[in-house]
C-alpha cells in the first residue's frame, strides 16, 4: 500500500468516525432533550439540552484527541480512556433512561444502538488510527532502508567509475610520459650536435669579436659618463620643480587659512569670493555646514559646489581656482 491509498483509508476512517458521532450526537440530543424536560423545573426547561451538548462535547474532544495523538503515534494514558468510556456510559445512560423507568426493554435496546455504536466506533476508529500509524511508520522505515540501499549503490557506481576513470588517466599519463622520455632523448642528440656546431661558430667569432670589444667597452663607458651627467642635470631640475612646487602648495595653504579664518557672515558673499572659500573647504575637508557660514549662501547651494569639486579632478581644479586669486 502506498501513501496514497494510506491517506484515502484514513480519510475514509475519518469521515465515518465523524459522521457516526455526529449522528449519536444528534440522536443522543433529540431522545434526552425530552428526559431532562421532564426532570426539570417548568420555568428552567430552556435548559434540558445543555446536559446532552455537555456530554456529547465531550466525546468530540476524546474522538478528536485520539485522532491527533494515533497520528502522532502518542498516547494520553489512562484519563483518555476514563474520559473515553465515562462519556460513552454516561450517553448509553441518559438515552436508556426514560426507556428503563417506564421498563421498556425494547425501548431500552432501541435506544442504546446510537450510545453502543459511538463507544465501540471510538475504540474501532482509535485502533484502526494506530496500526495506520504503525504501517505507515513501518513502510517509512523501509522506504528510507530501500532509498539508503540506492545511494549506496548509486555511491559504489560512482567510486567505480572514479576508480577506473583515475586508471586510465594515469595510463594515459605514463604513455605520454615515456612518448616525452623517448622524444627528448632524441632531442637531446640534437641538440649535441647543435651544440657542437654552435661552440665551433661561436669559438670562431669570439676571436673576431674579441678585437671590437674593448673599442664597445670605451664607449659604453663615455656613454655612461654622458647619462650620469644628464641624470645629475634631471635631479637637480626635478628638485628645483620640486621646491617650487612645496613654496606654490605652503602660499596655497596660506590663502586658504586666511580664506577659512573668518567669522561667520550674516549675508551672501559674491559668488566668486563664496566659489573660493568653497574649494578651500573642500581642501581643507570643512564642513559643508561651517563652509555655509562662512560665505553666507545656503547649505544647498554650498553642497553642490561641494558635488562639483568633487568630481574626477575636481581638486587640482581646486588649487588652480586658489592660487590664480
Amino acid at each position: 500500500m502506498n501513501s496514497v491509498q494510506t491517506r484515502s483509508a484514513e480519510r475514509a476512517l475519518s469521515g465515518g468516525t465523524w459522521l457516526i458521532v455526529c449522528g449519536a450526537m444528534l440522536y443522543s440530543i433529540l431522545t434526552v432533550t425530552p428526559l431532562m424536560a421532564a426532570h426539570t423545573a417548568d420555568e428552567w426547561d430552556w435548559t434540558a439540552p445543555i446536559l446532552p451538548l455537555v456530554v456529547d462535547a465531550a466525546v468530540v474532544i476524546v474522538v478528536k484527541l485520539d485522532d491527533v495523538l494515533a497520528r502522532l503515534g502518542g498516547h494520553g494514558g489512562r484519563w483518555p480512556v476514563t474520559l473515553r468510556w465515562m462519556t460513552g456510559l454516561m450517553t448509553l445512560a441518559l438515552n436508556t433512561a426514560d426507556s428503563a423507568l417506564k421498563k421498556d426493554l425494547v425501548g431500552v435496546a432501541v435506544h442504546s444502538v446510537a450510545p453502543l455504536l459511538l463507544i465501540v466506533t471510538a475504540e474501532t476508529s482509535l485502533a484502526y488510527r494506530r496500526a495506520i500509524a504503525h504501517a505507515v511508520a513501518a513502510l517509512e522505515v523501509k522506504q528510507r532502508a530501500e532509498r539508503e540501499r540506492r545511494e549506496e549503490a548509486a555511491r559504489e557506481r560512482e567510486e567505480r567509475a572514479r576508480a577506473e576513470a583515475r586508471e586510465e588517466r594515469e595510463h594515459t599519463a605514463r604513455l605520454a610520459r615515456e612518448q616525452r622520455e623517448h622524444e627528448a632523448a632524441l632531442a637531446r642528440e640534437q641538440a649535441e650536435r647543435e651544440e657542437r656546431a654552435r661552440r665551433e661558430e661561436r669559438e670562431a667569432r669570439e676571436r673576431a669579436e674579441a678585437a671590437e670589444r674593448e673599442s664597445r667597452e670605451r664607449r659604453e663607458r663615455e656613454r655612461e659618463r654622458r647619462e650620469q651627467e644628464r641624470q645629475a642635470l634631471e635631479q637637480q631640475a626635478q628638485q628645483r620643480a620640486e621646491e617650487e612646487e612645496r613654496k606654490r602648495a605652503e602660499q596655497a595653504r596660506r590663502e586658504r587659512a586666511v580664506l577659512l579664518d573668518g567669522p561667520p557672515v550674516n549675508t551672501k558673499l559674491p559668488e566668486d569670493h563664496a566659489r573660493r572659500i568653497i574649494a578651500a573647504a573642500v581642501a581643507e575637508g570643512v564642513s559643508v555646514r561651517r563652509a555655509a557660514e562662512l560665505c553666507g549662501w545656503s547649505v544647498g547651494w554650498v553642497s553642490a559646489r561641494y558635488a562639483e569639486h568633487r568630481e574626477p579632478a575636481a581638486d587640482g581644479r581646486a588649487e588652480l581656482a586658489i592660487a590664480g586669486q
